[in-house]
């Protein structure tokens, strides 16, 4: 990758390697998000010794790790790797690279902390699966952190809209002031662009590099390949049906319900739920798809009436979607044009930077007032926001939302859509779609 990214990360990466004595910090999350290259790009700078270590690699070539079954076996095959002297826990840091890899080093992080021999860093594609079917976690000793691909706000550092100026536009919008057309022209540009593109840091380098769409849709398709192979190979018995499940993911969201169907994943009509609840779980996990729950009762806090056997489920990353419905056509994406429908790609949006941003993601769908497209817990105020994307700012169609609000009087409505407008009409708030990027789970 030639551009160095800004993310968000970074500074949970440089808050931990100044501590004294925190967890080991775990960085989890789909491949190609740019946890390595954010790890080696920080790590290498803050300390005189740094040691990558790839567990991927190592099991395909020298096996240095493969029988490490003490710490001490660690540290000696660490010393073959790096090929040089180290130094201690001061200034020399240990990065372990898809440690999903190896388990035994997984339960080996309490020992490592305690001992202090080196600083440690992890990272892994797969590592919400193997933590998951880990018996000896090693709870508190190591923190976890996930990370996913650039959201719309780091898509926009990319591209050249700093800091200064989104500040500016997030205050803006919350003192409910218009955002300057010139300036709401260019930030809808940048977000049709982010939906062609999405937020793998490869693909952004190659888009912002030549803006070659064939080349990026060819990247992503072998991207999204990747993606499904790797989600499904840790269940080698259904294997295929994990597969299927990933597979089924866009024409899902596709159907008048948007939400999963058991039956529609391999064409059988007798199949439930509870068939395919290990590959949701494990597709969930590993990254590469985010979960949205139904809720029964939309109050705070909305996890006391989650039905488990009704979610949605999305691809991780928007710039997938768009080429598995548009392929190299993105006219549909870079102009408003009225018989195409976009919701569904919006949706992926949202439900991608509303879990950047921290949020658990919930829906309603209930016969009292219908589906509300996604719903958040609002901590601050107990009470919960329903939240409805449009491509553009008329009131039709907004009867579930109406209705939600009418009957849960702790209930904020927010409509986000293509409009400039900024203005609230009663509890209903309306906001350009961008705006999604400052709705952060712990805001002030």
């Amino acid at each position: 990758m030639g551009r160095v990214f800004e993310r968000k990360i970074a500074d949970t990466i440089e808050r931990y390697l100044v501590s004294d004595d925190a967890p080991i910090l775990i960085v989890d999350g789909a491949r190609q998000v740019g946890k390595s290259f954010i790890i080696r790009e920080i790590g290498s700078r803050a300390y005189r010794n740094f040691v990558e270590i790839n567990l991927v690699e190592d099991r395909n070539g020298p096996g240095l790790f493969t029988d490490v079954r003490t710490t001490k076996d660690l540290y000696y095959s660490i010393q073959a790797a790096a090929g040089r002297p180290l130094g201690d826990y001061s200034d020399t840091l240990v990065f372990l690279d898809e440690i999903q890899e190896n388990g035994n080093l997984l339960t080996m992080l309490k020992f490592l902390r305690e001992e202090r021999r080196y600083r440690f860093i992890v990272s892994g594609s797969l590592l919400g699966v193997e933590l998951r079917r880990t018996s000896s976690i090693p709870i508190g000793s190591i923190q976890t952190r996930r990370m996913y691909p650039m959201d719309l706000e780091e898509f926009l550092w990319a591209n050249g809209i700093g800091r200064d100026l989104l500040n500016d536009v997030r205050g803006m919008i919350s003192r409910g002031e218009r955002v300057p057309e010139g300036l709401h022209r260019r930030l809808m540009d940048l977000f049709r662009d982010y939906l062609i593109c999405g937020g793998l840091p490869y693909c952004v380098d190659l888009f912002l590099g030549s803006g070659d769409v064939v080349a990026l849709r060819d990247v992503q398709r072998e991207l999204y390949d990747l993606y499904g192979v790797n989600a499904s190979k840790y269940d080698t018995i259904n294997r295929m049906r994990t597969r299927a499940v990933f597979d089924s993911i866009p024409s899902s969201i596709e159907n008048k319900r948007k939400r999963v169907f058991a039956k529609d994943i391999e064409g059988r009509e007798n199949a439930r739920f509870d068939d395919y609840r290990e590959d949701f779980d494990t597709l969930v996990d590993s990254g590469v798809v985010l979960k949205v729950s139904c809720c029964s009762n939309p109050v705070f806090p909305l996890r006391e009436s989650m039905k488990r056997n009704l979610l949605k489920l999305y691809i991780c990353d928007v710039g997938h979607l768009t080429c598995l419905l548009y392929g190299y056509n993105v006219k549909p994406l870079r102009e408003d044009i009225p018989q195409i429908n976009l919701g569904n790609v919006y949706e992926c949006f949202a439900a991608m930077q509303l879990s950047a941003n921290g949020h658990s993601l919930y829906y309603s769908d209930n016969k009292r007032y219908g589906e509300v497209d996604f719903l958040l817990d609002d901590v601050h105020g107990t009470s919960v926001k329903a939240l409805v994307l449009k491509t553009d700012r008329a009131r039709k169609k907004l009867n579930a939302l109406d209705a939600l609000i009418s009957i849960n009087e702790d209930c904020k409505g927010f409509v986000f859509s293509n409009s400039g407008d900024i203005m609230t009409e009663g509890r209903v708030t309306y906001l350009p779609i961008y705006a999604m990027m400052f709705m952060t789970a712990f805001e002030p």
